[in-house]
């Protein structure tokens, strides 16, 4: 399987940042890691290894990217305001570099955004707030509003709202959604999610699921038995939906 590892300075998060690149053509993966992990991490989870037969193939290529949640999300040292604004500032780099470097590496007209855990929350949270940039959403074991506390996790923003927490939360912005031509494009989006019946956060995504439903936006919810928030379930749900 070709892996290709790239390495470059975003001016954007004045640092550099790596991603790796497996397979040579077919539909685009962009791979957001978990909270801890980092762009070789599912690499390193085998989640790559499970779909190494459609990516030898040339049916999928895999963009597995850094998350940055420990200067984002879970950096204890910013105000709660300045972790969305560097979130945002992530976001940029993805829409403004990754991608761009996605189109010219690869000229196949579907992108999916895939993500575990945190990165299920920042693959929806993307692919929901700009469905024209993707053909498919698959999140496995997300929390998709990160200011509701749930089991050990916290208000990752420790009771700071804003527009900025609003517009970048699924099950906060979803409802209110009314745009005809964003609405749309998120009918056309095939979403596929998926979490363990013992997982805390199923409430979480069937609240999601019938937010979706009102909206009239096509998509599965898989319930798999156990927590299944660990490497060996994603490994198995990738090389299902993905």
């Amino acid at each position: 399987m070709r892996r290709d590892h790239r390495r470059w300075y975003s001016h954007r998060l004045h640092r550099d940042m790596e991603l790796l690149i497996f397979g040579h053509a077919g539909a685009k993966v962009l791979m957001f890691p978990t909270r801890d992990g980092r762009f070789w991490e599912y690499e390193a989870l085998a989640v790559t290894a499970s779909l190494a037969d459609k990516v030898r193939a040339g049916h999928l290529q895999l963009y597995c990217i850094e998350g940055l949640a420990r200067e984002t999300f879970y950096d204890g040292g910013r105000h709660p305001a300045e972790r969305i604004r560097r979130h945002a500032a992530f976001e940029d780099y993805i829409l403004h570099e990754v991608m761009p470097l996605m189109a010219a590496t690869n000229s196949h007209d579907c992108t999916m955004a895939m993500g575990c855990s945190l990165g299920a929350f920042q693959a929806a949270s993307l692919a929901f707030r700009h469905p024209h940039l993707f053909r498919k959403l698959v999140a496995f074991s997300g929390r998709y509003d990160l200011t509701m506390k749930v089991d050990c996790f916290d208000d990752l923003f420790e009771g700071y709202y804003g527009d900025d927490i609003y517009f970048h939360t699924p099950t906060h912005f979803l409802p209110g959604l009314s745009c005809p031509w964003r609405l749309e494009k998120l009918r056309q989006l095939d979403v596929v999610l998926a979490v363990g019946d013992a997982d805390p956060f199923l409430d979480n995504n069937r609240h999601l699921s019938r937010l979706l439903d009102d909206k009239g936006i096509r998509h599965d919810l898989h319930v798999w038995d156990g927590r299944a928030h660990r490497g060996g379930a994603w490994r198995a749900m990738a090389a299902l939906y993905v």
